[in-house]
């Protein structure tokens, strides 16, 4: 069974953490609905605590000072036992069966309650939907354009990312090299405080700073006498804790005739200080460059947690591409003037991070500077047979994958992005309104349900309003709008929406309109490049004539997204642009609207896509939890692999290949394993795990 990422950490947790004892717990599960309620509500619990552990690194309250949670996690990543682990499964136990006993005293059905995620849906009367009935609702490949393949191999199943650690991707620099965490040690930095100054804090102090510093102790602040009251000491003092303790603000405060050093904790306060101003020396570039390694956090995650505990903005950070949540991901960073020495000392509190190759240079990272990514990944539990594996690869490396953008592109609710970027583009913005705010059916936090069923009653964006506790998201910053700009100014209040996320909705649009019409080329014309096809000469499109299509093969045809300064192809390729959008009731060839910012220019994208650097490794083993790929980290740190099984009850395939920019990993493994990889198809493929 093949599980993508998006809705696999549903079951992940669940497979993990929770033995099979406490699914079973002392009563017959009658239907597959009550039992997938149930389990909903347990990923909601699981999800919560694993994300409060993601930021701070504290000691494991079950094995002493000797084993920090960060080891404690990585134990549970390898699956050994853990005192906490036990006492959480406890915990869930207990939970779980509190709500299996729970019943409606009219008519002894069960209720579950509402989690604050929304993924159970309860109604007055008990009835609620499952998880794998609200995947019903969305979409699937066929329904954006994702229909053909380019192999002729026979299909195999697969599990994909049963861990985060089972995918692996390691940033492609402008340099083309591959970016790795190999280096933890800090340049000679003479600007820095030198470690003597750290004397002047005592044991006890330390002790004190860091229970503050990891949120251990009962007090928001540490006081620090000051003995020997001067300028020069309480300098030494202030530079001391800053220092050694990142998170940690200080101040001086004179109480009951004598003067302190007040440390305090700010790292999760909103209004976030500039960097400090200090002298920055006039030879070392404005930029410390790092790489970041972190897990299970996506970019911009990673970066506001940076920020906070180093209490800066975060736009003080530059990379040149974000990465994926659920993976293992290696990325360069660039941070203005903060000293490697100070970003180092991260690696003391921060869990799942690791910053290191630290160097400075004059100059910031850019968006689209990287030229790829390496991607490792395991598919574990396979079930082709090696000949069927060497096939699927080969034909991999050799020919490749079709393009396609990825399900993620178009969202995994029952209302498509790609469909409020046609309302956009068709100048409907009553649609665009609707769409966004009107209720759907589906998997979604409990207080948008909520926000919509209020805004499909009243048509009040204050009242909708206050049914939302996070005001930043796309509703809240659309009903921000209205409430501002009323429903007679619509435009405007959809300005309200960050740029970013309203072109979001067109180019998914216009990423559907290439996946449906690539699907259209390859079914017409196959895999040879053919008169009247696009190829790039220069960065300008030029239609192939007959006279000169043997010098081009199909990995050198693109098609372009549509757009007001694009060339379409010269066969019924380029026909059927005009008659994909005519149905959406939009001209081809007038791609301007009325307001600048969704007027489309169009790009050009490659058909095929064929990884470089393809290699892989068919593994067997019998624990089904030992992990498969061996991270930066435990490089650095000398952890070997397990060794894997030569006659294991399992198989996984272990594969490794680069990709440039913009094209979607999950492409390339749906061509391998030939399987549809959006949330509904392999929810409902996978539901089978719950009877």
């Amino acid at each position: 069974m093949f599980w993508i990422s998006s809705f696999y950490p549903v079951f992940r947790n669940i497979l993990h953490h929770v033995p099979l004892k406490v699914i079973q717990s002392k009563r017959t599960w009658t239907t597959v609905e009550e039992r997938s309620k149930l389990v909903s509500t347990l990923f909601r619990k699981m999800e919560e605590k694993e994300a409060s552990n993601l930021s701070v690194k504290r000691p494991c309250p079950d094995h002493g000072e000797e084993e920090t949670e960060q080891e404690c996690f990585k134990r549970t990543r390898l699956s050994e036992p853990c005192a906490s682990s036990d006492q959480s499964v406890k915990q869930i136990e207990s939970d779980f069966q509190a709500i299996s006993s729970r019943k409606d005293e009219n008519n002894s059905k069960e209720v579950v309650e509402e989690t604050d995620d929304g993924l159970i849906q309860e109604d007055e009367d008990g009835e609620g939907d499952s998880f794998a009935d609200m995947m019903k609702h969305g979409l699937v490949e066929e329904d954006v354009g994702i229909t053909k393949f380019v192999s002729n191999h026979e299909g195999f199943s697969g599990i994909l990312k049963e861990r985060y650690s089972d995918f692996v991707v390691h940033e492609i620099n402008k340099d083309g090299k591959m970016v790795v965490l190999d280096d933890l040690s800090v340049p000679d930095d003479e600007e820095e405080p030198s470690e003597d100054i750290f004397s002047v804090l005592s044991t006890q102090d330390k002790e004190r700073l860091e229970d503050l510093q990891l949120f251990k102790n009962k007090d928001d602040s540490v006081l620090i006498e000051i003995v020997e009251d001067t300028k020069e000491k309480r300098t030494v003092i202030h530079q001391a804790v800053k220092s050694l303790f990142p998170g940690l603000e200080t101040k001086t405060e004179e109480r009951e005739g004598k003067k302190f050093i007040v440390a305090y904790h700010v790292a999760g306060r909103t209004a976030l200080a500039n960097p400090r101003k200090h002298s920055w020396p006039k030879n070392r570039g404005s930029y410390c460059h790092f790489v970041l390694y972190k897990e299970n956090k996506d970019t911009m995650d990673a970066i506001n947690v940076l920020s906070k505990f180093l209490r800066v903005k975060p736009n003080i950070f530059s990379y040149m591409g974000t990465k994926d949540k659920r993976a293992i991901t290696v990325q360069e960073i660039a941070v203005v003037k903060i000293t490697a020495q100070r970003l180092s000392h991260l690696n003391k509190c921060l869990m799942n991070f690791r910053l290191g190759n630290f160097s400075y240079k004059k100059y910031p990272l850019k968006l689209g500077e990287l030229q790829g990514n390496n991607f490792t990944v395991v598919l574990r539990n396979i079930t082709g047979s090696n000949v069927q594996v060497e096939h699927a690869m080969t034909s991999l490396r050799d020919i490749g994958f079709i393009n396609y953008y990825g399900m993620q592109r178009f969202g995994t609710t029952a209302v498509p992005t790609y469909q409020v970027g046609k309302a956009i583009l068709q100048n409907n913005w009553n649609e665009v309104i609707d769409l966004i705010l009107k209720p759907r059916p589906g998997a979604e936090r409990g207080y948008l349900v909520k926000c919509r069923e209020e805004w499909a009653k009243t048509k009040d964006p204050e009242a909708s309003l206050k049914k939302l506790p996070v005001k930043r998201c796309v509703e809240g910053q659309l009903l921000r709008g209205l409430a501002k700009y009323g429903m007679k100014n619509v435009v405007s209040a959809f300005g309200m929406i960050p740029r970013n996320n309203r072109l979001m909705y067109i180019h998914s649009y216009q990423s559907y309109v290439w996946n449906n019409i690539v699907s259209k080329r390859i079914e017409e014309y196959g895999l040879k490049a053919m008169p009247g096809d696009l190829v790039l000469k220069g960065g300008t499109a030029v239609a192939i004539q007959e006279s000169d299509v043997e010098k081009y093969t199909i990995h050198d045809v693109v098609l372009p997204l549509p757009g007001f300064d694009v060339l379409y192809p010269n066969h019924k390729i380029g026909k059927a642009y005009e008659e994909i959008m005519a149905d959406d009731g939009l001209d081809v060839n007038n791609m301007r609207h009325k307001i600048r910012d969704y007027s489309l220019s169009g790009a050009y994208r490659k058909i095929i896509i064929r990884p470089q650097n393809v290699t892989w490794e068919i593994l067997e083993y019998d624990d089904t939890k030992i992990p498969l790929v061996q991270t930066d980290v435990e490089k650095l740190e000398g952890v070997p692999l397990p060794k894997s099984s030569k006659e294991g009850k399992f198989k996984a395939l272990k594969m490794d290949f680069s990709l440039p920019p913009a094209t979607y990993a999950t492409m390339a493994i749906r061509e391998v394993l030939k399987m549809d990889t959006s949330i509904k198809n392999q929810t409902q493929l996978n539901t089978v795990w719950l009877r």
